[in-house]
């Protein structure tokens, strides 16, 4: 594979023909698309809006062979500060519809659609099994991607299928296929998707009849715990570290004493000790750093090596 050294001319306007001239952008902050609101910038992000589209930007970009990020809503994401080199493709409310099939128990969700829009649309038509799930600030996409998680549910939990975007070997081009959930090996915070690289275009969700007041209830309900137990007044990516066997990261976190402990715009929540969060300002490594350094102490007092949660992309 060639050292990738930046998109030809001749690549930029198949991207353009392929998704918009429009939605194609140049060096655009990444700060501007993630939960964090840190980043820098991406060589260029494409927004497509259909399925075509989405393939056809994958395959241009696997042919020149350049470097693909795939972002969602951009939480649990950290992007280096000095951005990301190739094609950031954003798959957000471009890239969103949801479609609701009562009868049969089903929503199936394009990967740009947000959980709690999701979720919600459930509701509406008295379809339940989602609540938990709804107050994760991330895309189907996302959610898929690292099988995400809350209050003792899992993503996988409710998951029925998954069209996916396969990529073809170095050069080529890839394809579409639908996997059914027990073929995507979704573990605690792991899939299939993220160890092969797949890209989701739509999931499929199999839910349960219920009342849609009952379920908007526990929905708020789960709000209302999220709200009063994480700081989600201030930029973040989310849980920062994963659960280590036997522990919670948090408490770990506070007991080392490390609630406020910051590294520039970066802190360890005062209200939740498992955040990571941007007082303002805060660079990307900052934070990676202020992650090594609660990382060290943690190990160093207790014995208990925290992976991080969040992923970090780009050069640090």
């Amino acid at each position: 594979m060639h050292e990738y050294d930046g998109f030809s001319d001749e690549v930029l306007c198949a991207l353009g023909a392929a998704a918009g001239e429009d939605d194609v952008l140049m060096v655009e902050p990444m700060r501007e698309h993630t939960t964090f609101k840190i980043g820098g910038p991406a060589d260029v992000l494409v927004t497509p809006h259909t399925d075509e589209a989405l393939v056809k930007v994958l395959n241009i970009c696997s042919i020149a062979e350049s470097p693909v990020l795939v972002v969602g809503n951009g939480s649990d994401l950290l992007v280096s500060d000095r951005g990301v080199r190739g094609a950031v493709v954003l798959l957000r409310d471009n890239y969103a519809g949801i479609e609701v099939d009562a009868e049969r128990g089903r929503v199936t969700a394009q990967a740009g659609a947000l959980l709690r829009d999701v979720a919600m649309a459930a509701a509406d038509a008295g379809l339940a099994g989602l609540e938990p799930l709804s107050g994760i600030p991330a895309t189907v996409g996302g959610a898929c991607f690292m099988n995400a998680g809350a209050y003792d549910a899992q993503t996988s939990d409710v998951l029925e299928s998954m069209r996916v975007y396969v990529p073809g070997g170095v050069g080529e081009k890839g394809f579409v296929r639908e996997l059914p959930a027990e073929e995507l090996h979704m573990g605690y915070r792991k899939s299939r998707v993220a160890d092969e690289g797949l890209v989701v275009i739509s999931a499929t969700f199999k839910l349960v009849p219920d009342m849609p007041a009952s379920i908007r209830g526990r929905m708020d309900e789960y709000q209302r715990r999220r709200e009063e137990k994480q700081p989600l007044e201030m930029p973040s990516a989310g849980s920062t570290f994963k659960r280590p066997a036997g522990h919670f990261a948090g408490k770990l976190i506070q007991d080392a004493g490390l609630a406020g402990a910051s590294v520039g715009g970066a802190q360890v929540s005062t209200k939740h000790c498992g955040f990571v969060v941007n007082t303002g300002g805060a660079t990307a490594a900052d934070v990676r750093g202020l992650i090594e350094h609660v990382q060290d102490t943690v190990f160093e007092q207790f014995g208990v090596k925290l992976e991080p949660e969040v992923r970090m992309v780009g050069q640090f």
